[in-house]
């Protein structure tokens, strides 16, 4: 995905539940991380998302309210979420360009 650094909108993963499993009971969390950083998502990282459609995360990027505003890079975009039962899934979900 590409957004201009001067656009605000919603970057929206796809999620796929476990089979059987609703997880739309606990918020989901986005982390944007610069390609070039290693490591994976930490506390401070994370931002609180939406469900939309209820198998769909979504986050407001960008400097005009949105939860984050990104510079111009690229990132990784990862995804948690927290479906009943023991699991907490983090996901790398894909890459954003910010130009």
């Amino acid at each position: 995905m590409l957004i201009p650094a001067t656009s605000t909108e919603y970057v929206h993963i796809p999620i796929t539940p476990p089979v059987g499993v609703d997880i739309t009971g606990t918020p989901p969390k986005l982390a944007f991380l610069p390609v070039s950083s290693r490591g994976n998502p930490t506390v401070g990282d994370w931002q609180a998302g939406v469900w939309a459609n209820g198998t769909e995360a979504r986050l407001l990027v960008g400097p005009d309210g949105g939860a984050i505003t990104l510079t111009a890079g690229d990132y990784r975009v990862y995804v948690s979420f927290d479906p009943p039962g023991s699991e907490n899934i983090v996901r790398l979900s894909g890459y954003l360009s910010i130009t």
